[in-house]
């Protein structure tokens, strides 16, 4: 799977504490693997990021994506819940 990193992406993960930035890089792993898989707790988003996903991670961090073909993921933002208020395109 290819995996993309938004300059969004690159400058919250940056922002977030070094706590959060291990669980995501342990988790990435699963995801690359099965983006389905059950610790992350994959889900569709609704309303204007119906087109999006998200997986978790500790503390309420959130990362979200989108799916751009069989093999090809953007990584769009990770943060905190509040990351789908903040979230424009």
């Amino acid at each position: 799977m290819e995996i993309n990193l938004s300059p969004r992406f690159k400058r919250s993960y940056k922002k977030t504490p070094r706590y959060i930035q291990k669980d995501f890089d342990k988790k990435i792993n699963t995801f690359i693997k099965t983006p389905d898989h059950p610790s992350l707790k994959t889900h569709k988003l609704k309303g204007r990021l119906q087109e999006c996903l998200a997986f978790r991670l500790r503390g309420g961090y959130r990362v979200l994506f989108e799916f751009c073909g069989s093999n090809h993921v953007d990584l769009l933002d990770i943060g905190s819940h509040d990351i789908y208020e903040r979230f424009k395109r």
